[in-house]
């Protein structure tokens, strides 16, 4: 039996997902508000899609879909989101997730990215594919698109106040190693001093949630 789980904090949301996806043959879906339902829903049901809105409290997005993948690797997980940026797409795919779908699209386009993901393709919505091979034409002129995930996943914490040594600790890392990561995303992100960096994290986290 074909099941879903939708993780999103908005009703209406979830009233139009459940639609959709009776109409892509889905024949039961569950319905998660909060990150940590989505989590225990996910392990105790394994469903075959989740869709997933990155913009939940309290939780990084990026983190959230990994985490998700841990515990049931074989969930094709769509990101259902509100925003455009091509960037936050290219790192929700390589974050593990297996398509990437704007609140603003038809209809038949969510249709479709269920149908695809679950045939074990990727799925792009077709103006931010677009975006995104154009950004990667010039990637030496978008610096985020050049991060490892270690470096965005330091970043994410930059951006919450984190101090090198809770940094170091969240993520079982040497105090050196990351600050020596930070030295690097300087460099990258064209940060001259700690604060600078603070900024350009905030402003990042903040465009991609």
């Amino acid at each position: 039996m074909s099941e879903a789980l939708v993780i999103d904090d908005h009703p209406v949301t979830h009233l139009g997902c459940r639609r959709l996806l009776a109409e892509a043959g889905i024949e039961t879906v569950r319905e998660a508000r909060t990150s940590e339902e989505g989590y225990r829903l996910s392990s105790r049901h394994r469903p075959e899609v989740i869709v997933l809105d990155l913009g939940l409290p309290s939780v990084g997005g990026l983190a959230m879909i990994e985490r998700l993948l841990e515990k049931t690797p074989e969930t094709k997980i769509l990101v259902f989101s509100m925003h455009d940026d091509p960037i936050f797409a290219a790192r929700a795919l390589e974050s593990g997730a297996h398509g990437y779908l704007t609140k603003s699209a038809k209809p038949e386009d969510f249709i479709e990215a269920i149908n695809t993901i679950r045939g074990g393709k990727v799925y792009l919505e077709r103006d931010i594919a677009t975006q995104l091979a154009v950004l990667n034409f010039g990637r030496a002129k978008n610096p985020f698109l050049g991060l490892s995930r270690r470096e965005l996943q330091v970043l994410q914490f930059v951006a919450k106040g984190k101090s090198h040594s809770e940094i170091a600790e969240q993520l079982n890392l040497s105090y050196k190693t990351i600050a020596n990561t930070c030295t690097s995303l300087k460099s990258k992100l064209g940060a001259r001093t700690l604060p600078d960096l603070v900024r350009i994290a905030v402003e990042h986290e903040t465009s991609v949630r």
